[in-house]
């Protein structure tokens, strides 16, 4: 706080309240106004090479957005009072919500309930119907940019890249490509096609899919990856990730989403009207908040190592936490059958033909053959219990419905598994084995390259 102003133009300031990358958010008074604003500053860099560039991009954010939410009033859209350019910075005053980014509650551990996740983004549907009425497309919509209180009134905020129809020039795709947010951009926007309000209602739809299920519907390991799944490739279904969500909410994000401008929602209102049917399905006395324990469990474990954190959520979602006593059975030889488990506590026996082959503790997997095999699936061990035991079983049929990203690091890492076994079972066999004849005999064959510089053409 001690590099921060008395006052900033009229406005008081009280204390700091949000610093990002390249504004810093003030609590301030102003005389004359009941309630404290939110004001929020850009320093301008030093006028180095290049960033007197920098410069007149944010202000031109700063600009666009003092100049289109002006216009707008609407209670879901964040109000601008003020604005102005002074020599070494620009400052927004606005009105101060409490808040917090909407993108808190997209983790799976902090998921809101369905009902109040659905009202949220009716809200939000009905402010974009609204901000296009008067001629405005948003063009950043996403969860850092909605905020919500404690009691979840909401409002959209950040038009720094929104676009005035009436004004818009040859260079607004170039500039949003440059500055937006690509895991949320629509696919006409990601080819810098012309743009209209059904670019903000495909983000939105990503926002109701990240909120719905605690991921984003298109991931990938490198930006031209998920572009490419972005333009080419259909998102997987809601349900089958949260499997707690109404059937409902399958076909309205279906139609979100669709890569096809005439397929997709006309309008926010109509967006809205399916959101307020599903609504009405939904019992709020019926969520149940994510067990933290048994994540917490799984991440702790060498096995989920390479997992994200909403990869371990997706295998809690689509396996069962079971729990059972010594001497049980669980797998026999030679049986059908594709489910694999984790061991969270306790040991399990692993035999063939009644002769023990090994015992397996906390973190190891065990049945991974038979999943692995797709042309028998047939057990090639008995697998009995041997104390109490707590463990993850993992369903086939609900793993081959999981994301790509889950469904690949399971596949690595029980052939991981597989590769390192087979290893011991082979370093065993050695240990009682004749010794051999050749290996010790070879001789090693060393070759010695030199280079020679090739000789001037004769003259002929």
């Amino acid at each position: 706080m001690s590099d921060a102003p008395e006052f900033i133009g009229r406005y008081r300031v009280l204390r700091e309240i949000g610093k990002g990358a390249t504004a810093t958010v003030y609590l301030a008074s102003a005389p004359g106004l009941d309630q404290p604003v939110a004001v929020k500053r850009i320093r301008f860099a030093d006028r180095a090479r290049d960033e007197g560039k920098w410069n007149r991009r944010l202000l031109k954010l700063f600009q666009t957005e003092w100049q289109i939410v002006r216009r707008l009033d609407h209670p879901n859209i964040i109000k601008i009072f003020d604005m102005k350019v002074e020599e070494d910075c620009a400052w927004l005053a606005m009105e101060y919500f409490e808040n917090v980014p909407l993108e808190r509650f997209c983790n799976f551990e902090r998921m809101l309930p369905i009902h109040r996740t659905v009202s949220i983004v009716f809200k939000c549907c009905m402010a974009l119907d609204y901000a296009y009425r008067q001629g405005v497309i948003h063009r950043d919509i996403k969860p850092a940019n909605i905020l919500v209180d404690k009691k979840f009134n909401v409002k959209i905020a950040d038009f720094g890249l929104a676009l005035d129809i009436a004004k818009k020039s040859e260079t607004d795709s170039t500039f949003v490509m440059g500055v937006g947010s690509p895991a949320y951009m629509s696919p006409e926007q990601i080819k810098g096609y012309p743009l209209n309000q059904k670019t903000d209602l495909y983000s939105l739809g990503v926002v109701l899919f990240h909120l719905l299920s605690g991921r984003l519907p298109f991931r990938a390991r490198n930006p031209a990856q998920l572009i490419y799944k972005i333009i080419n490739q259909d998102p997987p279904s809601i349900c089958q990730l949260n499997p707690d969500l109404p059937e409902g909410l399958d076909a309205i994000l279906r139609k979100a989403l669709e890569k096809d401008l005439y397929s997709r929602y006309r309008n926010g209102s109509e967006f809205a009207q399916d959101l307020s049917a599903v609504r009405y399905q939904i019992l709020d006395e019926d969520y149940v908040p994510p067990d933290t324990a048994h994540f917490s469990s799984l991440r702790k474990m060498a096995f989920f190592t390479e997992f994200e954190d909403v990869e371990i959520w997706e295998a809690l979602r689509i396996g069962s936490w079971r729990e059972v006593d010594a001497a049980t059975l669980l797998m026999r030889e030679g049986e059908e059958g594709r489910n694999f488990g984790i061991v969270i506590e306790g040991e399990v026996e692993v035999s063939l033909d009644g002769r023990r082959i090994g015992i397996l503790g906390p973190g190891e997997a065990f049945g991974e053959t038979a999943y692995l095999d797709r042309y028998t699936g047939k057990r090639t061990a008995t697998i009995v219990s041997a104390s109490r035991l707590i463990y993850l079983e993992i369903h086939a049929p609900a793993l081959a419905l999981a994301s790509e990203e889950c469904v690949e690091h399971f596949r690595e890492r029980l052939v991981s598994v597989l590769v390192q076994r087979f290893s011991q079972a082979n370093r065993r066999l050695a240990e009682r084995a004749e010794a051999s004849m050749l290996a010790g005999s070879v001789k090693n064959v060393a070759f010695e390259l030199t280079l020679v510089e090739d000789e001037p053409p004769r003259g002929g």
